[in-house]
């Protein structure tokens, strides 16, 4: 599974996640909003707090003054009655003192005065009920003085006196007969129930603070605290004097219980005495209502912004949800898993988006059905190929492998006499042979179980998932009985037979590719020896021991880097000149040295390593092109296919690959196929021809000349070269008719538009002769020996055309030419 996709969701930080931004964008939009709402609240709230309480002082400076008024003038009507009674007018007109001084007292008690006097016209007191009294000695004069007239009385009113320590208020009642004869003088003590009246009514507080002539202030009536009293006091003192005569306010009162605002009152006292009135406002107090007001309001918000986060998250889930969901469905697309249908995910453009995702994956669900179909899938007879014949026989083995006691057979069937057809009746008819041999073969093994593939050519196979050698040979004798009778083709009559090999799972082999390839080799055996059928048995495989060991050692030959890669000349016969090389494979072996490509080239194309041999060869002849083209040098290579790579599906791509990495442009690579690997399955072997040329890679015949393919055919393939086979070449000087085959061929390619090679160039003659048949190169010992690709561009610098002609024949004894 393809994990890159999950790995980068997962990896996504936190503060990336799209749901998470959502949230955060639209909670911090929100608790902005809030937050300035907010603040906005608080500062209107502060600033009617405060105005609130200026409004409260003012509302307490009236009561007060309104209680004193109260006060004052129930007093004011209790004294005159005093003032009005006849007996007291008449002890004061004989200047009876003990009757006046008990009138006094009688009714001072009467009315809950502190004390009680009288006073002549002149101020001069004539009767008191207590020593207090006498304090009020000429305070009548002082207040008629301060009023500018003689006291009336409408303007009795409202004064205090601070005696002994104690706060009274005082009122001036006239008595008349019926001019006025003199005052009564009330003093009424304030206590704490006037300041509680006022605590009650306004929630103010208020102090009295008085002072006598130089004296400090002193407090006279409160309910503070000692603390706060004396606070306030020390608060007070220093600003008392420009308060009271130009005003000025100290601003906010600090005490122990919190912030005050305050108002000062002054009240009419007698000469030398001042008396103030300080109202109190607690701050704490008076916003403390608009405090709870702001925690609602911040609670209220607080709720808001909790469901705003929840409904936000919640949208968000619904947005995400579906995206992520689309994003695990797309990784099991792109990881080839297309069962699970994509559910639709509203009505919405989300849901637009998953119907999207639905179509898309039914259209890859089809294309990977039919590219699976072409790529397992045999195009002429519409059954199994080499790739999906290989991956069953690994399944098989591996099941086998599970359940212990279970075997399971491979039969490798090769046609006789189909290459007869080819060449008698045709291609055409060829293939409808092989259709016919498939339907057969299906219609034999119609167990669903097994698998019945062509592989290549007229070469089919059969894989028995349940079959022992028994079970394995009873099928092959029904096959062999089943294609001995004789097929009637285009109204002629063909007869077949087939050699059929047979390996068996875990007998014979130990897994898939070595079951299939020991199949094989009892294959060939059972078409030398024309047996029908053979079970394969060590002995059939190329000398059974050697052949396991070199098998293993070839593997661990690419691995360790123990292949070299040689290089044999190609000339240019008109000019002289190296115009390429043809790449061929060594093994230098670490103890068995230079192992000759007849030793180990063979044994790789029955096993099927042959695949990684040319692989090698391909990747190494790109990059000594690229070397040689770094120097300035650009010179043609040439490397040989095999009859099993060109049904290697993945050699096209892997050599478009190497091409564009080591950057070799195509019409410098040569690829020569022989006539025997096009002609095992000409289908085949022309789309595979068609690719490479596609790609702009040449391709020529290998060996033309000793093949049976037809010129019909020949035509067709999109090959730029003819090598003419090493055999009519050194044969020329002997044989006239292979110098006419020779000639031939050159004419033939020549009137086709292709290039002629010809190989096996052993002698001077052979050089002369093949230039006058207007040969176009010529590779040979003559010309040079395969070299070690490190020492090409030094012979190829040096290289000259020998002028002299050879004196001596080249012996048999030379290595016959190359094959890779």
């Amino acid at each position: 599974m393809n994990e890159a996709p999950q790995r980068q969701l997962d990896n996504i930080s936190w503060h990336s996640r799209l749901s998470l931004r959502i949230v955060v964008v639209f909670l911090g939009l929100l608790v902005l909003v809030q937050a300035v709402t907010l603040a906005l609240v608080r500062t209107g709230i502060d600033t009617n707090a405060r105005d609130n309480l200026s409004d409260q002082l003012n509302l307490g400076e009236q009561v007060f003054k309104r209680l004193l008024r109260q006060n004052a003038d129930h007093f004011i009507e209790s004294t005159r009655v005093l003032a009005l009674d006849f007996g007291f007018r008449a002890a004061i007109s004989s200047n009876d003192e003990a009757t006046i001084a008990s009138a006094l007292l009688n009714h001072g008690e009467r009315l809950g005065a502190g004390f009680a006097a009288f006073t002549d016209t002149a101020g001069d007191i004539r009767g008191s009920t207590t020593e207090l009294g006498q304090a009020a000695e000429g305070l009548v004069s002082s207040l008629m003085q301060q009023s500018g007239a003689e006291q009336t009385e409408d303007s009795s009113g409202i004064h205090v006196v601070v005696l002994d320590g104690r706060l009274f208020q005082i009122v001036t009642v006239p008595v008349k007969a019926p001019l006025t004869i003199g005052w009564v003088i009330m003093g009424f003590k304030l206590d704490n129930a006037l300041l509680l009246d006022m605590r009650r009514l306004t929630g103010v507080d208020v102090v009295v603070l008085s002072h006598q002539g130089k004296l400090p202030w002193q407090t006279t009536l409160s309910q503070l605290p000692q603390a706060s009293a004396k606070a306030l006091l020390t608060q007070w003192s220093p600003t008392a004097e420009a308060v009271r005569e130009q005003g000025k306010s100290p601003g906010m009162l600090s005490l122990p219980e919190g912030d005050q605002v305050w108002r000062s009152i002054t009240l009419d006292g007698p000469p030398g005495q001042e008396v103030e009135a300080i109202l109190l406002r607690s701050v704490d107090e008076a916003v403390a209502p608009y405090h709870r007001l702001e925690g609602t309001i911040l609670l209220f918000s607080l709720l808001g912004v909790a469901v705003f986060a929840v409904g936000s998250v919640v949208t968000a889930r619904r947005i995400i949800g579906p995206v992520h969901t689309l994003t695990k469905l797309a990784q099991r697309l792109s990881d080839g898993d297309y069962a699970m249908p994509v559910p639709q995910q509203g009505e919405d453009e989300i849901g637009a988006l998953s119907i999207a995702f639905e179509s898309m994956r039914q259209a890859m669900q089809q294309r990977e059905s039919e590219i699976r179909a072409l790529a397992f899938t045999d195009g002429l007879t519409q059954m199994p190929n080499w790739a999906r014949f290989s991956a069953d026989v690994k399944e098989a083995v591996e099941d086998a492998r599970q359940q212990p006691g279970s075997a399971c057979a491979v039969l490798m069937l090769d046609l006789d006499r189909f290459k007869h057809v080819n060449d008698v009746l045709g291609h055409d008819t060829g293939d409808q042979l092989l259709q016919l041999v498939g339907q057969r073969l299906r219609r034999l093994i119609f167990d669903p179980r097994n698998t019945v593939a062509r592989l290549s050519g007229d070469e089919f196979a059969v894989l028995l998932r349940q079959g022992d050698v028994a079970q394995a040979k009873a099928v092959a004798r029904t096959i062999l009985d089943k294609l001995d009778a004789p097929l009637m083709l285009n109204g002629q009559t063909v007869d077949l037979g087939a050699g059929i090999g047979i390996a068996v799972y875990p007998e014979h082999a130990s897994d898939g590719d070595e079951l299939i390839r020991r199949a094989e080799v009892a294959m060939y055996k059972a078409k030398q020896t024309h047996l029908g059928h053979i079970v394969f048995r060590p002995e059939l495989d190329m000398r059974s021991d050697e052949a396991l060991s070199l098998l293993g050692e070839l593997r661990r030959a690419i691995e360790h880097q123990e292949l070299r890669l040689f290089l044999q000349p190609k000339v240019c016969m008109a000019s002289g000149e190296v115009k390429g090389a043809e790449a061929l494979v060594r093994w230098q072996h670490p103890t068995r040295g230079m192992v000759p490509p007849m030793k180990f080239i063979p044994f790789a194309e029955q096993t099927g390593f042959i695949r990684q041999i040319t692989y090698w060869l391909l990747e190494e002849s790109a990059r000594i092109w690229r070397q040689w083209a770094d120097s300035g040098v650009r010179l043609d290579l040439s490397v040989n296919l095999s009859a099993r790579d060109l049904i290697d599906s993945d050699l096209p791509a892997h050599l478009n690959r190497l091409l564009i990495l080591h950057g070799v442009p195509p019409e410098h690579l040569c690829l020569e196929i022989t006539e025997s690997a096009i002609m095992d399955d000409p289908n085949h072997a022309l789309q595979t021809l068609e690719q490479f040329h596609y790609m702009g890679v040449k391709m020529a015949i290998d060996d033309f000349g000793t093949g049976y393919s037809s010129l019909a055919y020949l035509k067709r393939l999109p090959v730029d070269e003819l090598k003419i086979d090493k055999s009519f070449v050194m044969n020329m000087q002997h044989d006239s008719q292979d110098e006419k085959i020779v000639r031939s061929v050159i004419d033939l390619a020549h009137n086709m538009g292709l290039r002629v090679v010809a190989e096996g160039l052993e002698d001077r003659h052979a050089w002369e002769r093949l230039s006058a048949l207007d040969c176009d190169l010529a590779q040979g010992y003559w010309i040079a020996k395969p070299m070690p690709s490190d020492q090409f561009l030094a012979w190829a610098s040096t290289w000259q055309l020998p002028a002299a002609p050879e004196t001596a024949v080249q012996t048999a004894g030379h290595t016959q030419g190359e094959t890779a």
